[in-house]
């Protein structure tokens, strides 16, 4: 059997020492369920050493990134309390290898999502609210040469993230067409809908809840849902400065800090 422990040691292991080269002597790049199994792994490890979760990231969600990667569905990871920076808070140079940054529509769930069968509509009915977000992506698998199984043992490839300060009911907004731009000092570098996000934010999230139902746990009340990125992710560094403006939603900011490691 692969040693799907050795595979989670060494990611664990890269956030402190660096980014490590592709798994590809123990996870095949499809390997969904190895791929998992090495994720799940890693998650107990922190929360037994006193991580909290906060809720889930849904990646993949961009029909061209799926193809680039081989798979047809989003993967998943977890989000944990510490990952989260405050709108217009800094994330300190040093706490992200190789960070990228893109702007998702974030959900916080009022209620439980344990149907099996969970539609759209069941997701808009169990949300609290609704805000714009920036997810920083990062990879610790080095310069990024990932197959879906790397990223999805990688949590997903997740680092930290930003909810925008403006909450808003999920009634009489349009999710759909909503534009995004993100701007890095200024400048624009990327551009995006909410129809990009797997079709719908709503439909990535019930995906995600089916998802968890189906194994057993189903998302919780409170927790943050992050459904995917609307647009090209960019890369960050030392100094920068990121906004997102998504339509009906808002502002949503960060800068890095200017001092590294």
């Amino acid at each position: 059997m692969p040693s799907y422990d050795l595979a989670a040691q060494r990611l664990r292991d890269a956030y402190g020492s660096g980014a490590v080269p592709p798994l590809r002597d123990i996870l095949e790049p499809g390997d969904a369920a190895g791929a998992y199994l090495v994720q799940q792994s890693n998650t107990r490890f922190w929360t037994q050493n006193g991580r909290v979760v906060a809720g889930r990231k849904i990646g993949l969600t961009s029909k061209a990134v799926q193809l680039q990667l081989g798979v047809d569905q989003p993967d998943f990871g977890t989000l944990f309390t510490d990952m989260a920076i405050p709108d217009g808070g800094v994330l300190p140079a040093h706490a992200a290898l190789q960070p990228k940054a893109e702007a998702e529509v974030a959900i916080v769930l009022g209620r439980p999502l344990k149907d099996c069968n969970a539609t759209e509509a069941d997701v808009a009915a169990a949300i609290d609210y609704v805000c714009a977000a920036i997810e920083i992506v990062d990879s610790r698998i080095a310069d990024w040469k990932i197959t879906f199984a790397d990223t999805v043992a990688d949590n997903g490839s997740s680092a930290f993230f930003v909810l925008g300060a403006d909450r808003h009911s999920i009634h009489g907004l349009d999710l759909y067409t909503c534009g995004m731009a993100m701007t890095v000092n200024g400048a624009i570098v990327s551009v995006g809908s909410g129809a990009a996000c797997l079709g719908h934010p709503l439909k990535a999230a019930a995906w995600l809840a089916r998802t968890f139902a189906q194994a057993g746990e189903g998302l919780q009340a409170g927790d943050v849902i992050l459904t995917g990125a609307l647009g090209p992710m960019a890369a960050i560094r030392p100094g920068d400065v990121v906004e997102a403006q998504i339509g009906g939603l808002g502002r949503v900011g960060f800068s890095v800090g200017s001092e590294s490691k």
